[in-house]
């Protein structure tokens, strides 16, 4: 660096000429625009403004001119480094919100997809078999009613036409709530549904209702104290024993595929006349029938399997709901829906549906069909 010379012309210095400092700039700002990256801003940064880049090369020569003329070179250069600083610094900001647009887009979480925590459980063969057979009804235009497992006396018995003799009171068969005078009892069916759907909605009615009942039962490969059933009411006009057995015959179809039903006498209090509903074994469609060489574990070689009870709503028990019986006529059924699983996936033992196995679970759900 030359020491101070008072006969220096800053004009005729090339670096510190004014056409070439805007060059510099001009130099400087594109190659700023020019990046795409931080990285490549950084590049040009360096290269532009960095300690050997031409505007920081030409500063260095300010203090070789004389005092006269640093003024206005310096202003000069001091103006194109601002310059250049402040191109920096806007495209700094814009690459910076970009990236980081960019990253966060890259890195989002879809909170929408399952993330696995914990082992994957199973819906239990009972739950889901109580809801195909809903949604069989439901695609007829029927609904699902509920109600509560704890029941009154008169919902439970009195209005279905169980008298205050009738067995199924009996301490052995019923589980009554403590104390027993007060008349509550966990419901043994749910049948006080559709009497609580005819006392709560208008006619005609069309209901399914799925859900727990409760017995005095053993706890054995064959009875449940807790178990499931699901019941159907039909009260309109007009409605015969013709109607049932025909949305019978449906339900079994796609519950099972295609198999044959049978009705055969019964006696229930809560309907006149009554029914008992078989299936054709739907694993071999009778053939097992007298034939030792093909027997068939399912409906142990009789050909038919005990399906549920059914009939005409009794009188009695649209009257004790306020129905008007020679108005209205109807029909109801009901089947247990854990031996309707046991059936179709061949289970043995009714305790493995209540021991919390997911194994069992998984086995029969994903052989529910």
């Amino acid at each position: 660096m030359s020491g101070p010379n008072k006969n220096y012309d800053p004009v005729q210095v090339t670096p510190l000429n004014a056409d070439e400092v805007e060059q510099m700039v001009a130099r400087a700002l594109e190659a700023i625009s020019a990046a795409g990256t931080t990285a490549d801003l950084k590049a040009a940064r360096l290269a532009h403004n960095g300690d050997r880049s031409p505007l920081a090369l030409a500063n260095r020569e300010i203090g070789a001119l004389p005092p006269q003329a640093r003024k206005e070179v310096g202003q000069r250069i001091g103006q194109a480094r601002g310059a250049v600083n402040k191109a920096i610094a806007d495209r700094e900001a814009e690459l910076s919100a970009l990236e980081l647009e960019q990253r966060l887009a890259a890195e989002t979480l879809d909170l929408t997809v399952p993330v696995l925590t914990q082992p994957v459980g199973a819906p239990h063969p009972v739950t889901a078999l109580m809801d195909r057979m809903s949604d069989v009804f439901i695609a007829m235009g029927w609904e699902v009613a509920e109600g509560p497992e704890l029941e009154t006396e008169w919902y439970n018995f009195d209005a279905l036409n169980l008298g205050p003799d009738h067995p199924a009171r009996a301490l052995q068969d019923t589980l009554w709530v403590d104390p027993v005078e007060q008349g509550l009892c966990l419901r043994t069916a749910t049948s006080p549904v559709q009497v609580r759907t005819l006392l709560n909605r208008d006619l005609p009615v069309y209901v399914v209702s799925p859900g727990k009942v409760f017995r005095a039962d053993e706890y054995d490969s064959t009875h449940l104290p807790v178990f499931h059933q699901i019941e159907g009411l039909c009260v309109d006009k007009g409605i015969t024993m013709a109607h049932l057995r025909g949305t019978l015959d449906h339900f079994a179809r796609e519950m099972f595929g295609d198999v044959r039903t049978r009705m055969r006498p019964h006696y229930f209090p809560f309907t006149e006349p009554s029914a008992e509903v078989d299936l054709e074994c739907f694993v071999c469609h009778g053939e097992s029938v007298g034939n030792p060489a093909r027997p068939c574990s399912t409906c142990r070689s009789e050909g038919w399997i005990e399906w549920g009870g059914c009939g005409v709503v009794n009188p009695r028990v649209l009257a004790a709901a306020g129905v008007d019986p020679d108005v209205y006529t109807g029909f109801a059924f009901g089947m247990g829906v854990d031996r309707t699983v046991m059936n179709r996936n061949n289970a043995t033992d009714l305790r493995d549906f209540v021991e919390g196995d997911i194994r069992f679970s998984r086995s029969l759900v994903g052989g529910a069909r």
